[in-house]
């Protein structure tokens, strides 16, 4: 890889019915429509809904030698069990998004570390859906790594979701917007 070319590893974690692997998805799809080298590694549990799911995402200016992500760059953390598992693996001066809603306990990061927490369950029930927590998380990632926007990740979405919740598609732009409003107010100290 040349020097100063971007290089991002993320790791997205949850319980499976939280929309991880979709955050995934939507994530690699965004980058690959923005021009970037992506790959995409889903890991789900034994029993899949409710069991633990993760996933990583790697995004790249030039090709991927491997999609392991060991120690991530960004880590989006939708509960505790996810946060006490990947917590420990985060990049000094990395980027840790964690859903307080489900996460009462301060993380203990790396030094360097940003952490943002987000009542990401609470915000999507304001949005009128509880199942958007996932987006309302992305939202609020893609506003503070800043190289792929709210925008374009919201044009991605019909080509990840299934075409029959596309009716839900107004409702996850909204809570894609709404995470990365959130983010930028708690980064400015408001």
């Amino acid at each position: 890889m040349t020097k100063n070319a971007f290089y991002e590893e993320v790791i997205i974690a949850g319980f499976g019915g939280q929309g991880i692997m979709l955050t995934g998805k939507l994530l690699a799809q965004t980058a690959m429509q923005a021009g970037r080298e992506v790959t995409y590694m889903p890991s789900y549990g034994a029993e899949v809904r409710g069991g633990t799911a993760n996933c990583m995402v790697v995004i790249a200016d030039e090709p991927i030698a491997c999609p392991v992500v060991g120690r991530p760059d960004s880590l989006i953390v939708l509960n505790k069990a996810s946060l006490n598992k990947f917590c420990p693996r985060l990049k000094e001066g990395g980027l840790m998004i964690m859903n307080s809603s489900l996460i009462d306990i301060e993380p203990e990061p790396a030094d360097e570390v940003e952490v943002i927490a987000v009542p990401a369950d609470e915000l999507a029930v304001e949005l009128g859906n509880p199942k958007c927590t996932n987006m309302v998380a992305l939202g609020a990632y893609l506003q503070r790594r800043g190289y792929l926007t709210v925008d374009a990740a919201a044009k991605a979405l019909p080509d990840v979701l299934a075409k029959r919740y596309h009716k839900t598609l107004p409702v996850n732009t909204a809570a894609l917007r709404r995470g990365a409003e959130f983010a930028q107010a708690k980064a400015g100290g408001v």
